[in-house]
């Protein structure tokens, strides 16, 4: 009975929008405490400080439900049509994380996510829970364990049907269903992903060092970035992904079935000098429905204001220079700092 309903589930999902659908329980992660401990006793989360409030949660995901007993693992695909990397070719322009070009994934894949626990409970019974980055939970972890690919050398999840540009979502189910076998490591000796990072941001293999990630400093970090590291940062304004695009495994990429993935053209290389100039209200016009907009305006043109003060581009200083009276403090120090590297 249980082994129909995973079939009839799998189907279920695949319609629904989903690439792959795979099962493991909530108990099935059992490395993640001590290597969350380690992380946080590192200070390699940076300013993210719910990690450390919540690492019960995120090391357990058994505690988060207990009375979930089976998880559903989810992935989507979101492969670019376009090279990501081509845009860094183009300092006047903006580099914005692939994921970002087009609505927010958040609210696409939770909407199948509940589509498919209301099925399930129409079909079963039993109770749900669904998740896509919203709480602790350890998604990458709980992907591998259900065999939706593995933890790769840059820490994210690699699949051998869908290389790595996919989202994850999870319903959690207090209905048993048979698992799925963990996947095993399928790396070897490669290390394109971590010799891609602009920042040298993993210290070892499998180890990342937050503080040092673009998506970290350009997305969670609040207030001035070291100077160091704004050199480094290129003209990536919004994330970066230079180790996903580096991973050979993505020759197994599947295309993107959600046409509200497909990038913007207006988000594919956007002008720096444009999105400097914009004030608060027409940012949020401007990333109306996009991942984007929760960073807030001045976050952003903070970003924006790095990538140009490492432009090389003298035209771009007036710009720089316009901002230098920016309401926002950090603004004005962003300002002064790409203005200042335009007159070297």
């Amino acid at each position: 009975m249980t082994s129909d309903l995973k079939n009839r589930l799998a189907q279920e999902a695949q319609d629904i929008g989903f690439d792959a659908c795979r099962i493991c329980r909530p108990w099935d992660v059992p490395l993640v405490p001590d290597r969350l401990e380690a992380f946080v006793a590192k200070k390699r989360h940076g300013q993210m400080g719910w990690m450390a409030e919540r690492m019960n949660w995120r090391g357990n995901p058994a505690a988060l439900w207990p009375d979930a007993r089976s998880v559903i693992m989810l992935g989507e695909s979101y492969t670019p049509e376009h090279d990501p990397m081509e845009v860094l070719k183009h300092p006047g322009r903006g580099g914005i994380s692939v994921y970002a070009q087009n609505k927010d994934y958040h609210d696409l894949v939770k909407k199948r996510l509940k589509r498919l626990a209301r099925w399930l409970i129409a079909d079963s019974g039993g109770e749900v829970k669904v998740f896509v980055d919203t709480a602790p939970v350890p998604e990458k972890p709980l992907g591998e364990a259900a065999g939706l690919g593995w933890q790769g050398k840059h820490t994210n999840l690699v699949s051998r049907e869908m290389g790595n540009w996919f989202f994850l979502g999870s319903v959690f189910t207090t209905i048993e269903l048979p698992v799925d076998t963990a996947e095993v490591d399928h790396c070897g000796s490669c290390r394109s992903c971590l010799d891609a990072c602009p920042t040298d941001a993993f210290p070892a293999p499998y180890q990342l060092d937050a503080r040092r990630c673009i998506s970290y400093l350009t997305i969670e970090h609040k207030g001035p970035i070291d100077e160091e590291l704004r050199a480094l940062m290129g003209n990536r304004i919004y994330g970066c992904d230079d180790c996903l695009a580096a991973c050979p495994w993505n020759k197994f990429a599947v295309e993107a079935r959600e046409l509200r993935y497909a990038a913007r053209d207006e988000l594919k290389a956007p002008k720096l000098a444009e999105l400097a100039t914009l004030d608060d209200t027409a940012f949020r016009a401007f990333f109306s429905g996009s991942p984007i907009k929760r960073i807030g305006r001045d976050r952003f043109v903070r970003n924006v204001l790095y990538a140009i003060g490492n432009s090389d581009r003298a035209e771009l200083r007036i710009v720089a220079q316009g901002l230098v009276d920016d309401a926002d403090e950090t603004v004005r120090d962003a300002a002064r700092w790409a203005a200042g590297r335009l007159t070297e």
